[in-house]
């Protein structure tokens, strides 16, 4: 896809992801000079079983490293995670003349299970196994928890050391497997003054960041409804992790005020239907298919214009999956490096009282349940 001058979307993509982080090569370079931040990688588990090859460490936290073994990732990784390593992530055509980040090394890995931390730490050089969380955390600047499939029943154990020690947290979705855990991590951090983020790639996505540039400069008027969908079908557990990301979606692009949730499934399909008490509602399909394999699809309708999206960019879905996860490490980055949350607590609150709201309606036969009356469950 072209701009009216010529310009090719990946063009445009590379100058709107350089922009915010550094004014280009010249600066990397002196930054090269300057403090390397110590980056501490922790897996969480899915109800007590290690995540061996959690993709939310190998993958999202990689670009928190300098280099690979790719000899080790092609001797432990799938044969698509393979391609993803060697022709997007680590290909410097494809490194937004960000990449790698000359400011940041992940120096020590946790596992609950000591027997799988090996394979990580032959895929990415230098790296140390970590004794316990309280191990990491006293030799390190900031912590990653990464959680592919996990409900985050485990996640403040896993942080409470980082936290404790005002150090910057990424915290997987689900950040919390409740309200109430989610709003314990929060306050938690809060009271020990440590910086936290949660996200989902789907905030991170270009169509997501281009969205919210319309959003906010009212190119198109206002947002009036929102469609926030995934491919992958519906269950229970599913929508408990996976659900996440269309909710995020959401909050994202309508706030964190939402009100309400109606959810109705059938077979391996879901609708929830997100109410707000001062706007049009949004809807969050499970299940939702599209014409070729995307893993999702949000629709916008703006007052004036229609704005669709997929993660694809220029047709290349795992271009485009490259571009999510560069930028919610990158985002994680400057939160390390300047203290600030990116992220307000409300709105990861809201996303886990949108999941725990719309999995009450489904047993209530969906009925319209406010998101007060999960907030403490």
């Amino acid at each position: 896809m072209a701009t009216p001058r010529g310009t090719t979307r990946r063009q445009a993509l590379l100058a709107a992801a350089a922009a915010p982080l550094v004014a280009g090569a010249s600066a990397a370079r002196a930054e090269a000079a300057g403090k390397v931040y110590r980056i501490g990688v922790i897996s969480a588990a899915i109800r007590g079983k290690p995540q061996p090859r959690n993709g939310h460490t190998w993958h999202f936290a990689q670009y928190l490293h300098p280099e690979i073994n790719l000899e080790a990732i092609k001797k432990y990784l799938d044969p698509g995670s393979v391609v993803m390593f060697s022709k997007y992530n680590r290909n410097p055509k494809y490194s937004f003349d960000q990449l790698p980040f000359p400011d940041t090394r992940i120096t020590h890995y946790y596992d609950a299970d000591p027997t799988v931390i090996g394979p990580y730490l032959e895929a990415f050089p230098g790296v140390k196994a970590a004794k316990s969380p309280e191990d990491l955390a006293a030799q390190v600047d900031a912590v990653w928890l990464g959680d592919a499939s996990g409900f985050g029943e485990d996640h403040l154990d896993l942080i409470a050391p980082a936290l404790k020690r005002g150090l910057p947290t990424f915290c997987d979705k689900p950040i919390g497997e409740t309200v109430a855990g989610t709003r314990a991590i929060l306050e938690f951090a809060r009271k020990h003054k440590a910086p936290l983020m949660s996200s989902s790639l789907f905030r991170h996505e270009w169509g997501t960041e281009a969205a919210i540039r319309k959003r906010d400069t009212k190119e198109f008027g206002p947002i009036r409804y929102v469609i926030a969908g995934t491919e992958g079908g519906y269950s229970p557990d599913r929508w408990a992790v996976y659900g996440q990301h269309p909710a995020w979606t959401v909050v994202t692009l309508l706030g964190p005020g939402a009100k309400a949730v109606s959810m109705y499934a059938r077979e391996d399909t879901s609708h929830a239907l997100v109410t707000y008490p001062d706007r049009m509602p949004a809807e969050i399909w499970t299940g939702r298919p599209s014409e070729r394999p995307e893993y999702n699809h949000t629709t916008v309708f703006f007052e004036k214009k229609r704005y669709e999206y997929t993660p694809s960019i220029e047709g290349d879905f795992w271009y485009g999956h490259h571009y999510q996860m560069f930028r919610m490490a990158a985002t994680f980055r400057e939160m390390v490096k300047t203290g600030r949350e990116p992220i307000p607590h409300e709105e990861i609150l809201a996303v886990t009282a949108i999941i725990r709201a719309g999995a009450k309606s489904l047993t209530e036969k969906s009925r319209l349940v406010e998101l007060a009356e999960v907030s403490e469950g």
